[in-house]
């Protein structure tokens, strides 16, 4: 059996993909989930798991009624895209570094935003929407514009690759910036306060509940439906601009056609149906994987990566990885590696080479090779990628 079922006392079962044993606060997080009354079913835990906030990031959460804002997290939306194009490795020689400068150049990274907000952006129909998000936002429209084609930091990057048969792709991982992160503190902070007036007990604070039916409910599932569509086109933006700058140096600045695009959240949640009923799923750092979806699995700065199509899994609620995972945090890693092992582990990789980014250096991630093993039967992998190019958040 591919995954197994956690020896954990608990109302509702805990399937595992992991290819670890948990530790006690892993352990106890998973049992914390699967105490609450209305969980569907069981939580799945993909090969990639590690510890987060109330939910472990890796959590495939069905629910019945009811929705945890803090298990979606605060990044909404935050996921994968990439596009395979028709050009071939060699085309990219001698071009790299200036390729990766004009990356930076053009796609705001960090705290950054755009000076000027280009026309795709401002006519985005679902800005008609915003004056019905949650009062706390309000005053961050034009914010939020900016911001609309930017990166934002920590994990997040802008890859290009190779696959195996040297063909470039272009990759970008990126979330619903300030905007998103703000909604989601809003609804987190009113569902704990909900909690307290009705004194709720719960395992953990930060597993405060919706219920469905209720106002706040209803605000919050509209909220999130449009960071998850701001998320999406904010990845449609740059991956524009993104392709423009190797039209440029690769096709002399002539459009080409992608020969396969590919764009998946793996921070939502999504009414769907299992088992025969209607459910709220939340995949807190996982990626649909229905039959025929497609999907991105990145590795670290300097890892491989996969494209992968979903097998239609029904214990893992057609859900996969979303990368390789954290093996340690980011204080730790940057303790107990140096500089020297930055450049050495991105060795061939035109990428920053500096203190800024030792916590995002390949050996603080789970080996991606063992994670795909893991999930051998949730996808099937359709190209396996390795970077030439990255900039970091």
């Amino acid at each position: 059996m591919p995954y197994q079922k956690l020896e954990l006392k608990t109302p509702s079962p805990i399937l595992s993909w992991a290819n670890h044993e948990l530790g006690s606060d892993e352990s106890k997080m998973a049992q914390n989930v699967a105490s609450l009354p209305f969980v569907f079913k069981h939580v799945a835990l993909m090969p990639d798991v590690h510890l987060g906030k109330g939910a472990l990031v890796g959590s495939v959460i069905a629910t019945k009624e009811a929705i945890i804002p803090a298990a979606v997290g605060v990044d909404i939306g935050c996921g994968m895209a990439a596009i395979k194009t028709p050009f071939s490795g060699e085309k990219l020689e001698g071009k790299l570094k200036q390729i990766r400068q004009e990356i930076e150049a053009t796609i705001p990274t960090g705290v950054g935003e755009n000076k000027d907000i280009e026309k795709t952006v401002t006519n985005w129909q679902k800005w008609r929407e915003f004056n019905q998000l949650h009062p706390g936002v309000q005053d961050l429209q034009t914010k939020a514009m900016r911001q609309m084609g930017s990166l934002g930091g920590g994990n997040h990057f802008i890859e290009v690759c190779l696959d195996t048969d040297n063909q470039v792709w272009l990759m970008l991982h990126s979330g619903s910036r300030h905007i998103g992160n703000k909604l989601a503190s809003c609804h987190i902070d009113t569902a704990k306060e909900l909690a307290k007036m009705s004194q709720t007990k719960l395992p953990d604070a930060d597993l405060a509940y919706f219920v469905a039916g209720t106002p706040e409910f209803a605000a919050y599932w509209c909220d999130l439906q449009w960071a998850q569509n701001y998320a999406r086109m904010n990845r449609d933006v740059m991956m524009a601009r993104f392709k423009r700058i190797l039209e440029k140096h690769l096709a002399g600045g002539k459009p080409f056609k992608p020969l396969l695009e590919v764009n998946c959240h793996h921070n939502y949640a999504e009414k769907e149906v299992h088992f025969g009923e209607g459910v709220y799923v939340t995949r807190k750092g996982a990626v649909r994987a229905q039959t025929e979806d497609y999907g991105i699995v990145p590795g670290s700065m300097g890892a491989k990566s996969y494209i992968v199509k979903g097998k239609g899994c029904a214990e893992s609620f057609c859900s996969c990885s979303h990368g390789a995972g954290r093996l340690m945090s980011r204080s730790k890693a940057k303790g107990v590696y140096t500089l020297d092992d930055l450049i050495a582990q991105t060795a061939g990789v035109e990428c920053r080479k500096d203190e800024g980014v030792i916590d995002e250096i390949p050996g603080a991630y789970k080996p991606i090779e063992q994670v795909m093993e893991n999930q051998a039967d949730l996808v099937e992998v359709v190209a396996t990628l390795k970077q030439v190019v990255c900039v970091k958040g």
